[in-house]
């Protein structure tokens, strides 16, 4: 449902910087409609090869504990779980991923991926970048273009531009919580020095059931130069970088994708059959944990936008709520009771992305949507007196799916105690390339000019992953 407030709205004096960014979550802050559109008629390509879904889990998974058990390494090493079989003889993952072993043949487990730091941030998770300005609870690490980094999600939406009218080819589904570090330590699409025009559109601005307009009342909708006046205005006093130039040729445009309900209802769950809620695990979700709910229901989400037409989808999982430890929110930053954390969150990822992957090769959509499940490092092999696991940069494990990339296999060795990688290391950068190549961007090719003007490659020195593509 689209609602549109009336003249007695709040919202309805003027639109300001930070309403105008919000108007139906479809503003500049999010899809940057106007933007997104000039971004298609400049490609003059609307339609890109492949989508993708990253599945984001903030606070930096433990990849002994997932992807890469040590059955033969000391107690203290090795912890409380066993491997199992998949369905890919000789490729074993931890007994709390059943589901995910039985469609093995469909997965690819990276268990060697370096060139990470020991730094709280999701950043090079989305970009694929280790530099970038200061952000919440993430020091700054120079290095970066100006303008900052952007996410693969934006360099997509430069390139190809939207997939279908209506929807943005870029969305964040990530909710939005107060000091939630990990999450919102960087813009899960953000623009970066494309500017805001390729940034995602963020869910967590709207009320996925009832998305409204934010700012525009029932007389400006009718007052058609009303509406166009408020967009010159904002356009004159918003981004002084003349980022904005142009917003009037694409205007009247955007506000007619503005109104295209057709990413409202794919946000609205309501409209999907009870059999894909029990796919999901969302028909059988236990008590809510600190008066919130759990996050499966952002697996059936992605599905349900990349099918509506949006080429890049970000989701964050964890049991709720995202926030700090301190607060007793542990995201996956289990510095203690790992095992308990695990035996907990485990079994309700490995239902989200067994889902995911189901769902979408049911539906004709997985040869054509990437899968990626990563975070941003892995957990220290030693177990600590705390029955945790601290942070470890040194290696760190991820989990690809669909996309037409070679599956069912294993990619990198790490030692007997999951310590650091004995042969095939892969570096982030190659992961980018190879996401990148999906998406038909050679990144040994494709230059962008940052904020000072400079030319900037997307991810230096790396290729494709020959295994992979």
């Amino acid at each position: 449902m689209l609602t549109i407030p009336g003249t007695s709205s709040r919202y309805c004096d003027g639109i300001s910087r930070r309403s105008f960014l919000e108007i139906g979550g479809l503003g500049l802050g999010g899809a940057a409609l106007p933007r997104l559109l000039e971004a298609a008629d400049r490609s003059g390509n609307r339609q890109a090869p492949k989508n993708i879904i990253m599945v984001l889990l903030p606070g930096g998974p433990s990849h002994i504990d997932m992807w890469d058990l040590k059955p033969e390494a000391p107690a203290n090493i090795r912890g409380e779980f066993s491997p199992i079989a998949s369905s890919v003889p000789g490729i074993e993952i931890s007994e709390l991923f059943p589901r995910t072993a039985r469609m093995m043949e469909k997965l690819i487990v990276l268990r060697t991926l370096v060139g990470i730091r020991d730094d709280h941030n999701v950043h090079w998770c989305v970009t694929g970048r280790t530099t970038h300005p200061q952000q919440t609870g993430s020091r700054e690490i120079p290095g970066y273009a100006a303008g900052g980094w952007p996410s693969l999600g934006a360099v997509v939406s430069k390139v190809h531009g939207p997939r279908r009218v209506g929807v943005p080819p870029v969305v964040d589904l990530a909710p939005a919580y107060y000091d939630a570090r990990f999450v919102n330590s960087v813009g899960l699409g953000q623009g970066g020095y494309l500017g805001a025009a390729h940034s995602a559109f963020e869910t967590a601005t709207v009320d996925r059931s009832n998305m409204a307009l934010n700012g525009v009342s029932l007389d400006r909708l009718s007052d058609r130069r009303s509406l166009l006046t408020s967009f010159d205005r904002f356009r004159r006093s918003a981004d002084v970088t003349g980022m904005m130039d142009g917003l009037d040729v694409y205007a009247r445009q955007a506000f007619e994708m503005m109104t295209s309900p057709r990413l409202a209802r794919a946000l609205d769950l309501s409209q999907e059959d009870r059999r894909s809620w029990r796919r999901y695990g969302l028909d059988g979700i236990p008590e809510s944990v600190r008066a919130g709910n759990k996050h499966l229901d952002q697996f059936l989400l992605a599905r349900r936008v990349i099918e509506a037409g949006a080429r890049c989808v970000t989701l964050c999982f964890s049991r709720f709520p995202f926030g700090r430890m301190l607060k007793g929110d542990y995201n996956w930053d289990w510095h203690k009771d790992n095992f308990t954390e695990a035996r907990a969150t485990l079994p309700m990822l490995d239902q989200g992305v067994a889902g995911l992957i189901e769902d979408l090769e049911q539906r004709g959509l997985l040869e054509e949507t990437m899968v990626v499940v990563w975070g941003e490092f892995g957990r220290t092999p030693r177990i600590n007196a705390n029955a945790g696991r601290d942070h470890w940069p040194r290696v760190a494990a991820g989990l690809l799916a669909g996309g037409g990339l070679r599956a069912g296999q294993v990619v990198g060795t790490t030692n007997r105690n999951a310590e650091e990688p004995v042969d095939r290391p892969v570096d982030i950068r190659e992961v980018f390339a190879t996401l990148y190549h999906q998406f038909g961007i050679d990144v040994r090719t494709t230059l962008f000019t940052d904020l000072s003007g400079r030319p900037q490659y997307l991810v230096p020195d790396a290729g494709p992953m020959p295994e992979l593509v």
